[in-house]
């Protein structure tokens, strides 16, 4: 996999998330942000940019094909459960669409994590 196709599969899964009624917002987790921050230096230095950061980390294993984790942050007022299920599914089934009309089909597993409601 390219690194055009990880960030684009990071993308698609963002847009995905984002969709689901109930979704406020995504979440970086720690180790979001400090890669954000060591990007910005490498910026200043001349170094290859990192991508966005944002509440999905996208991965390509290549015996086990793409692991997308999710960390959302939830309206108040909605079945955590169910709003959890429904970006597990469009994230599943953005992310397969994706890679099915770019040639690189491969089994999609979401992970997601809700960090707090609003």
């Amino acid at each position: 996999m390219t690194s055009t196709h990880s960030t684009d599969v990071h993308q698609t899964a963002a847009r995905a998330a984002l969709e689901v009624p109930g979704v406020a917002a995504l979440q970086p987790a720690l180790a979001d942000r400090l890669a954000a921050a060591a990007s910005r230096v490498r910026h200043v230095v001349g170094a290859a940019p990192h991508p966005d950061v944002t509440g999905i980390r996208a991965e390509h294993v290549p015996e086990s094909g793409w692991r997308v984790e999710v960390r959302c942050v939830l309206h108040d007022g909605r079945r955590v459960v169910d709003v959890a299920r429904q970006v597990r599914e469009r994230v599943r089934t953005a992310v397969s669409t994706y890679l099915t009309q770019h040639g690189a089909p491969a089994p999609v597993t979401v992970q997601v994590t809700v960090t707090r409601t609003l």
